[in-house]
């Protein structure tokens, strides 16, 4: 299977991007507290979201470090909470990002989408786990989320689509052939997902002139990222045509933790 179906970026930089963002992240539930709810994860409080943040990151090093090549439980969420829990997830994140560092490019284990190997797997899995998630603490605050660098964003999207919504446990889906068209008006990068009841969505990058297609999101790349990850509304960046495809997107398109 193609897996390099954007400007895929190299382990470093996927590294770099979730130390950056994990930083971040750890700053904005700082200043939100552990009791702000978090507006992007309804019922979540910022707790909830250091809680499930630091478990998956430990999770990521543990297939990493051990070099696991089967399927590992999580060690569950946990109890901690204030400034104990704070640095319980500094501590896990900085602990993924020196396992990323020090892995060997041929390192095997485990992995669950496409990817020129299992280093860049996890690499650029937990870059985009830790900028949505950045995204969600931000959220609790007056400001709500800062910017995503462009080029992550582009690979983030990516990611989603050619990815997490290129597999038959997709739920998206619509009753008839629909055609979707996402446009990166600030990279000029542009995406088209073909849905259908029967087999889940299709994506395919446009390089010329794309042809009709029932609805459009356009917008700079970043506020597309997080609107096709649900973190930010459909509004803020431009819909063309038909409404009804952005509204089963954000009903249907959720990754959950299983």
């Amino acid at each position: 299977m193609d897996v390099s179906h954007g400007r895929t970026l190299k382990v470093v930089e996927y590294v770099d991007a979730l130390e950056t963002a994990g930083r971040a992240l750890a700053v904005a539930a700082t200043e939100a507290g552990p009791d702000a709810e978090v507006p992007t994860c309804p019922g979540w409080r910022v707790r909830n979201l250091l809680r499930h943040t630091s478990m998956v990151h430990r999770w990521a090093t543990d297939l990493v470090v051990h070099a696991r090549t089967a399927y590992q439980p999580d060690g569950g969420e946990t109890p901690l909470d204030g400034d104990e829990l704070l640095a319980h997830f500094r501590e896990g994140q900085a602990g993924l990002v020196a396992a990323l560092r020090a892995a060997p490019e041929s390192l095997e284990c485990w992995t669950f989408l496409p990817a020129p190997s299992p280093l860049a797997f996890w690499a650029r899995r937990q870059a985009h786990e830790t900028t949505v998630h950045r995204a969600d603490a931000e959220s609790a605050l007056a400001a709500g989320p800062r910017r995503v660098e462009p080029s992550l964003a582009v690979d983030g999207i990516d990611e989603l689509l050619f990815g997490f919504h290129g597999r038959n446990r997709s739920r998206v889906r619509t009753a008839g052939p629909r055609t979707l068209r996402v446009r990166a008006t600030d990279t000029g990068d542009v995406w088209t997902v073909r849905l259908s009841a029967a087999e889940p969505p299709r994506t395919e990058r446009d390089g010329g002139a794309p042809g009709p297609v029932d609805t459009e999101l356009a917008g700079a790349a970043d506020q597309l990222y997080l609107v096709l990850w649900n973190r930010l509304p459909v509004d803020t960046v431009t819909l063309t045509g038909d409404a009804e495809l952005a509204r089963v997107w954000r009903e249907t398109s959720g990754v959950t933790w299983s």
